[in-house]
């Protein structure tokens, strides 16, 4: 079955309406996808695709979210408020513990701390909520001596430095957000889904591999003890089925900030664009040296957890590695279906593309499409 694409695009981006059906005819299901792009803080595309799809639709966007949260944790080391180079445990005491008295909250950020999941994991329940990951992973013994190594802490990092915030300002990140980015640029990516959207949400869709692809993908399971397992809490007594997580109304309304954000592609690119350009009159959230200071890579060597080098910048991933026509200050961050989202200052392109089901491979980062569809968009701009 062929879905039509549906939106629009400014002039001169007709190029990314074409990559876009392309990639739709293409799909062998129907991915329920987004795409959305603004450039220096203007609209420029809108786009979507799939059953009942539209462009205004919320799905739940995992670590896209991630981008959120980290945008939070920026706005605050711009304005003085955190130290990257103090010590967590000077803002938060409990987190001492078991020799991590000494990683400051810059290798926090880069996924530098060891505790990347708990003894024993946790449950959805458990997952959805960020102060009690904190407080249990507070006294938790660090896998790898902390800041010697790095590893996606997949579940746990936006609790982590969501706990730092509380410390300090005595607000979650979830607030922040609302309060200082969300509410005020009219963003529709919501860290905590009200009720009153949920109509608009549509639940995410499971991978549907061939045979082969699904082989493959056994091959990938990590043994539950070992570091990729906990940190994909497969240690937990009933292992994390990730789309289940996301279909979880508890994860909704709570919003943790590593994984629990729901959006959809209009809301992410504009969350971006505002990051770094000014949108609807109001000025840029961050500042260019921010941008710099949070991009590029931080984290050369090998992620013990996902098995990719040169991983993450500060909170960000670390996307021109993947990506050779962004900007090496680009920020952003993938998502588990496949979904991405980026702020890549050189061009001024801020780029969001959402699937409702899950890409294969999936919850490895951005689906391969995302290469020909930012491109495209990064193209047209610089042509623009």
């Amino acid at each position: 079955m062929s879905y039509d694409v549906q939106g629009t695009v400014a002039d001169g981006f007709e190029g990314v309406r074409e990559e876009f059906a392309a990639f739709v005819a293409e799909e062998a299901h129907d991915p329920g996808a987004q795409l959305a792009a603004y450039v220096d803080g203007r609209q420029v595309v809108d786009l979507w695709a799939g059953e009942d799809i539209s462009g205004s639709s919320l799905t739940s966007l995992y670590s896209i979210t991630k981008g959120a949260a980290h945008l939070v944790v920026a706005l605050l080391v711009q304005e003085g408020v955190l130290d990257l180079d103090r010590e967590v445990a000077a803002y938060w005491p409990e987190f001492a513990a078991e020799g991590k008295d000494r990683l400051t909250l810059r290798e926090l950020l880069e996924h530098r701390s060891g505790v990347v999941g708990v003894d024993g994991g946790f449950t959805t329940q458990e997952l959805a909520d960020d102060r009690l990951i904190a407080a249990r992973l507070a006294g938790q013994k660090p896998l790898w001596e902390p800041g010697a190594a790095y590893g996606y802490h997949a579940f746990v990092i936006g609790a982590l430095t969501g706990e730092v915030v509380r410390r300090v300002t005595g607000r979650s990140v979830r607030e922040l957000y609302e309060d200082r980015i969300r509410a005020p640029y009219g963003i529709d990516f919501h860290l905590g889904l009200p009720e009153e959207l949920e109509p608009r949400w549509r639940e995410v869709l499971p991978l549907e591999p061939t045979a082969e692809q699904l082989a493959a993908l056994r091959e990938r399971v990590a043994e539950p003890d070992s570091i990729p397992g906990i940190a994909m809490n497969a240690n937990a007594p009933e292992r994390t089925d990730i789309v289940a997580f996301g279909n979880t109304r508890a994860v909704r309304v709570l919003g943790p900030a590593s994984s629990g954000g729901v959006g959809n592609a209009r809301g992410v690119a504009r969350m971006y664009a505002a990051a770094i350009g000014t949108v609807d009159g109001r000025p840029p959230l961050l500042t260019r040296e921010t941008v710099a200071a949070f991009g590029g890579r931080r984290t050369p060597g090998t992620d013990l957890v996902t098995g990719q080098s040169g991983h993450f910048g500060l909170g960000f991933e670390y996307l021109t590695r993947r990506y050779p026509f962004l900007g090496e200050n680009t920020i952003g961050h993938s998502g588990a279906t496949g979904s991405l989202g980026f702020a890549d200052p050189a061009s001024g392109v801020a780029y969001a593309y959402t699937r409702r089901r899950f890409a294969f491979p999936s919850g490895e980062g951005a689906s391969p499409e995302n290469g020909r569809l930012a491109e495209s968009v990064v193209r047209a701009a610089r042509a623009a």
